[in-house]
């Protein structure tokens, strides 16, 4: 009689498998592989290859940052690219450049960097290439009158 191997469900890419709290600093490179919400502070960098950040509306990032997806809510000066995407919602504050596929940006979020946006693309071996970017200069501070 054949038996049917159990196998253990893959982890939930919307599962948060690490927490930041609100009285935790970190202060060089952090680097992660799944889903990491953060509530504290981080100055260096921050880095994944596929794992999504989270940054809570309390957060202070000095760094900058490489993932697969990023999710601001609070403040990030730096650097952010991400392979898939990047949304920044308010009261978000992002001093820095950005660069993804994909990129949302809230009403309501102080925002003064650059943003690129890229296809993905696949080369030789599933590596990126370098695709045909679009970058826009963005100022959304409010112009006094």
């Amino acid at each position: 009689m054949l038996k049917k191997e159990k196998t253990r469900p893959a982890a939930d890419p919307g599962t948060i498998s690490t927490l930041l709290g609100l009285d935790t600093q970190v202060e060089g490179t952090f680097s992660f592989k799944e889903t990491i919400r953060v509530d504290g502070r981080i100055k260096g960098q921050l880095l994944s290859d596929k794992g999504t950040v989270i940054v809570g509306e309390k957060a202070v990032i000095d760094a900058d940052v490489k993932v697969g997806t990023a999710i601001i809510r609070g403040t990030v000066n730096g650097r952010i690219e991400a392979l898939d995407r990047i949304e920044i919602y308010a009261p978000a504050k992002v001093e820095g450049d950005i660069c993804a596929p994909t990129v949302t940006i809230d009403t309501g979020v102080l925002f003064n960097g650059t943003c690129q946006m890229q296809a993905q693309r696949t080369g030789p071996k599933g590596k990126s290439g370098s695709p045909d970017a679009k970058t826009e200069k963005v100022d959304s501070q409010p112009k006094a009158s």
